[in-house]
């Protein structure tokens, strides 16, 4: 393995249980601002000296800003490392990091501060080298968990070398180390209905029942579902919310769907054939969030075998159906590769973890494919 990689991974796997505990340690569900600036002073705090912090608007209204730290040097490339600090765990069931066996567990410990704990570790190593790069960035947001708004910052960093998103990693099926150079397109659907109010035992047919009308709309969601189709589309109703009494037929409700797909138009074919309306209820149907896909295969490829000989060891590119925050920068920045944090699981569960000794050879693959990026030539 390259002495640069290897000597860089120890020294940032020395300090990551560390570092995560103390970013594990700040509950910052998405929209608490409080928890947010915590979680930026613990970053800036950890990132390296030599970095400008900065911090941006975010794309959602009413939440913290985002954080960005940037490295100036003397050489060419540009480099944009990626990722979150917020959670979807409440305050109240905001668990702390416990180490138990080959695990830490710890609300947001997978998805995604262990992968911030890297990303910081990655740039304090890259701080070392300053005549390879122009300027390497560490932007994380606040808002990646629940955001619904534009994303603002693709137009920033159009045109860098590469970004690389801290989203967990993984093993292939076949033990390479596995990066995410392909992701759905995922859409947020909601559906409200108004119907009539009715007493449900003395007039019920007086009414009009959203809550049925809503019910038919998610089985006309589901029956879109085809993730063994041309677009991979998967289209799953999440919530339905109606009526107020039970002896009241429902008058008014909200169906939210989270559909994916390899890409928009599949998203968007699934809603258009809702109706309007369904037993005398009307429904009006919108797209809440809509996330691009991600196709970066063809662009990592030279940059994840280069990546491999230096590490000595494959590295691999996988698909993955989760949204991430690097869908927004593929289009702006073709080699764009996600899934660069420590292994783990159970993300968004009160369990969720990350696996110890991932730590460091996860940094390894990070810090493998930031070099391969900044010299292509291996020089």
């Amino acid at each position: 393995m390259d002495t640069w990689i290897a000597d860089s991974a120890t020294d940032i796997a020395r300090r990551a249980e560390r570092e995560l505990e103390a970013l594990v340690a700040v509950s910052s569900p998405s929209g608490d601002v409080h928890g947010a600036d915590e979680c930026a002073a613990v970053c800036s705090a950890l990132a390296p000296a030599e970095a400008q912090v900065q911090r941006l608007a975010c794309s959602s209204p009413g939440h913290a800003r985002d954080i960005l730290a940037s490295v100036q040097g003397t050489g060419q490339g540009r480099l944009l490392l990626l990722g979150h600090v917020d959670t979807v765990v409440a305050h109240a069931e905001h668990r702390l990091l416990e180490r138990r066996e080959s695990c830490l567990i710890g609300s947001g410990s997978v998805d995604m501060k262990g992968g911030v704990v890297l990303a910081l570790g990655v740039l304090r190593a890259l701080t070392q080298r300053p005549q390879d790069f122009a300027e390497v960035a560490l932007l994380l947001v606040v808002d990646e968990e629940w955001r619904t708004a534009p994303f603002a910052h693709v137009e920033r960093f159009t045109g860098w070398d590469a970004c690389l998103c801290f989203e967990a990693g993984e093993l292939t099926s076949g033990g390479a180390e596995g990066v995410v150079v392909r992701r759905k397109a995922a859409g947020t659907v909601r559906v409200t209905a108004s119907g009539r109010a009715a007493h449900s035992g003395a007039a019920p047919d007086a009414g009009i029942n959203a809550l049925l009308a809503l019910a038919k709309a998610a089985q006309a969601v589901a029956a879109c579902h085809d993730p063994t189709g041309p677009s991979r589309r998967t289209a799953v109703p999440t919530v339905l919310h109606s009526g107020d009494a039970f002896n009241v037929v429902p008058a008014s409700g909200e169906l939210l769907c989270d559909i994916r797909a390899d890409d928009a138009d599949a998203i968007h074919s699934a809603i258009s054939g809702l109706p309007g309306e369904i037993d005398g209820a009307l429904l009006r149907t919108e797209l809440l969030r809509l996330w691009p896909g991600m196709h970066s295969e063809v662009a990592a490829d030279p940059i994840l075998r280069r990546a491999s000989e230096h590490l000595e060891r494959e590295i691999a590119g996988v698909t993955r159906g989760g949204a991430s925050d690097a869908s927004h920068f593929a289009s702006a920045i073709p080699v764009t590769i996600d899934g660069l944090g420590p292994r783990g699981g159970k993300a968004h569960h009160p369990d969720e973890y990350v696996i110890t000794a991932s730590l460091k050879s996860r940094a390894e693959v990070a810090l493998a494919v930031a070099d391969a990026v900044l010299r292509p030539d291996g020089s």
